[in-house]
């Protein structure tokens, strides 16, 4: 049992050592994000039953979001989203969640319960690309699920100023910031 137990001690130093590179090179190799579009288009109905098309958001800062209700990542993102469009309510900016849920019965029951707990004032705009009215110019349904979640920075006029897969980084705040 001794000699396991310190095998086991043994294997987990020296992955601590080469873990930062193995996972960094992992990082690297593991997703080859798309590359950036100059523009986005994203149609549909809502789930609040409203039509929808990005191009009516000229004039504003949008940030779209491809995510799923089974990536953590993009679920732990939703209360730091939530401050933003708050603080940012006086201001051109319009956050889009796009769920490429392989569900409806999913992005119902995770629209039913945040209806329940999040003020209507809080909540995004938010569409399915399973929809048969859903259209978008990056086939939303194939981002792979490690690119998750998948957020478009799109200037006033409607131009991909970034793109930024997994976690939002402090800096795309700061860069939204000074684009409104």
């Amino acid at each position: 049992m001794k000699a396991i137990f310190n095998r086991q001690l043994v294997i987990l130093f020296f992955c601590s050592l080469f873990a930062p590179i193995s996972f960094a090179q992992a990082a690297k190799s593991a997703v080859s994000p798309a590359p950036k579009p100059s523009t986005l288009m994203v149609e549909g109905e809502t789930l609040d039953k409203k039509p929808f098309q990005l191009g009516a958001l000229k004039g504003k800062v949008a940030l779209v979001m491809f995510w799923s209700t089974d990536c953590p990542v993009c679920r732990d993102q939703m209360p730091e989203l939530r401050e933003n469009v708050q603080g940012w309510a006086d201001k051109p900016f319009e956050l889009v969640l796009v769920s490429v849920d392989k569900k409806m019965k999913d992005v119902d029951d995770y629209y039913s319960l945040l209806s329940q707990v999040v003020p209507s004032k809080l909540r995004f705009t938010q569409l399915w690309a399973g929809s048969s009215n859903y259209k978008d110019s990056i086939s939303a349904k194939q981002i792979p699920v490690k690119q998750l979640p998948a957020t478009f920075l799109l200037d006033k006029t409607g131009k991909v100023v970034s793109v930024i897969y997994g976690r939002i980084p402090v800096q795309a705040w700061d860069d939204i910031a000074e684009l409104l």
